[in-house]
């Protein structure tokens, strides 16, 4: 029994790293997410938007927030590579779970989806705040719009938004255009202006505010207009993505399913925007779309193959780097014409864009400054909604040598033509100095 025990320990320690290192540069699907929720109830009342991750491929490991036996590691090795939290409610998570674990899972390059609504608590709040966002300090507040609210809002209190106010990339929320009005009712929260990793994905309209909607406003509303964001989304530096939305009922099928018509305009539709819209941002946030990865830099004289340890001054040399963007299910060939390459030394002596051949290489030709030094070849590549290329490959540039300058320069020839008629004229002034009587 006890030789049974241990093979099973040692299979496990096994195992582990190859299910915490499942998410890696060359296979960015095929990941297991923990889905932390309040009532296991959700997992019906949110059927339609977990079947489709579950329909790419998405191991969803269901726990309640509270589960005594949480952890996102163990053994200093990741379990998860993804985290969705849908316990707005939740005051303390359950096991190791807190909110610097989930800072330093996300740190780890790992990504999340956090959902909110009027019961947010204080650690949901506090872990939306570490990502760049602050919800509204009124724990009763929601977000209310009398002019671009939902036709079918039977309350009267105006608090189910029918927003249409898209972030403009395609990369975010697709290529196909999402034509219905999103439904939401929720809370609003605001970006912190320090963060610039932060981003609005669905905004309010200039009409809406933030207020407690069962009582009579006592002062101006903290947050109006377009300043409200309904729903964020952060891309870190280490390229882990996070989205964040002040509403748990966007991903509903209630409101998947519902009709929509926005007030004041014609337009109805028998089917909200909610389903493409959660759909699409969810391919984002697990790295389906908006994936880069780059090979190695390759650089070399020109009419040469051969990748040489040190450049002279004035060499003509070529450049070239391969990018890639995953496709959510290959490697595809990334296509821009914004890519580009710094030759570097303190600063850039050469800024060069990059052209494409369309079949992932980018390349370019230019002369090596006449400086010496230690250089750097550069790719910083950031745009929005893409994961950030950061390649570097240092060169040093030596001068020329003594025996490999020009004998004769032309433009010194001024200098010989100066030095030889001084000549002339001394040997003429000494002729007529020594002869003349």
């Amino acid at each position: 029994m006890m030789n049974l025990s241990r093979s099973v320990a040692l299979i496990s320690l096994f195992l582990l790293p190859l299910l915490s290192f499942s998410f890696s540069v060359d296979n960015p699907t095929d990941r297991r997410v923990l889905v932390l929720l309040d009532d296991l109830s959700l997992k019906s009342s949110h059927s339609i938007f977990f079947n489709t991750l579950k329909s790419r491929g998405f191991d969803l490991d269901f726990k309640l927030a509270e589960d005594s036996k949480l952890a996102l590691q163990r053994y200093g090795q990741y379990l998860y590579d993804g985290l969705i939290i849908f316990a707005p409610s939740t005051e303390r998570l359950g096991g190791s779970l807190d909110s610097k674990s989930i800072a330093d899972f996300v740190d780890s390059g790992r990504d999340l989806i956090l959902s909110a609504d009027t019961s947010a608590s204080d650690l949901i709040r506090g872990i939306a705040t570490e990502c760049g966002v602050d919800f509204d300090e009124d724990s009763s507040a929601m977000v209310i719009d009398h002019t671009s609210f939902s036709v079918s809002d039977v309350d009267g209190g105006h608090t189910l938004i029918a927003a249409d106010d898209l972030v403009k990339s395609d990369v975010i929320l697709g290529k196909t255009k999402i034509e219905a009005p999103v439904l939401f009712r929720g809370v609003a929260h605001s970006l912190n202006p320090t963060n610039n990793l932060v981003l609005k994905v669905l905004s309010a309209s200039p009409s809406a505010y933030s207020a407690n909607p069962s009582s009579k406003l006592s002062s101006p509303p903290q947050l109006t207009g377009s300043a409200i964001s309904l729903v964020s989304v952060m891309q870190a530096r280490n390229n882990a993505r996070v989205v964040i939305s002040g509403s748990l009922q966007l991903f509903s099928d209630r409101l998947i399913r519902s009709g929509v018509q926005k007030a004041g305009s014609p337009n109805q539709y028998e089917k909200s925007g909610n389903e493409q819209f959660v759909t699409e941002l969810s391919k984002w946030v697990f790295h389906e779309r908006g994936h880069l990865k780059a090979g190695s830099l390759v650089h070399h004289r020109v009419g040469e193959t051969d990748e040489p340890a040190i450049y002279r001054i004035k060499d003509d040399l070529e450049f070239s780097v391969e990018i890639y963007e995953w496709s959510g299910k290959s490697w595809e060939p990334y296509v821009a014409n914004d890519v580009q390459v710094q030759f570097y030394m303190m600063s850039p002596y050469v800024l060069k864009t990059l052209s494409t051949d369309k079949k992932g290489l980018f390349y370019t030709s230019f002369k090596v400054p006449d400086v010496y030094g230690v250089f750097q070849f550069k790719v910083e590549y950031e745009k929005l909604g893409y994961s950030t290329l950061s390649l570097s490959k240092q060169i040093p540039v030596r001068p020329y040598r003594h025996n490999e300058y020009e004998r004769f320069i032309p433009t010194a020839y001024p200098y010989y033509g100066a030095c030889f008629t001084t000549m002339a004229g001394f040997f003429v002034f000494s002729f007529v100095y020594l002869y003349h009587k």
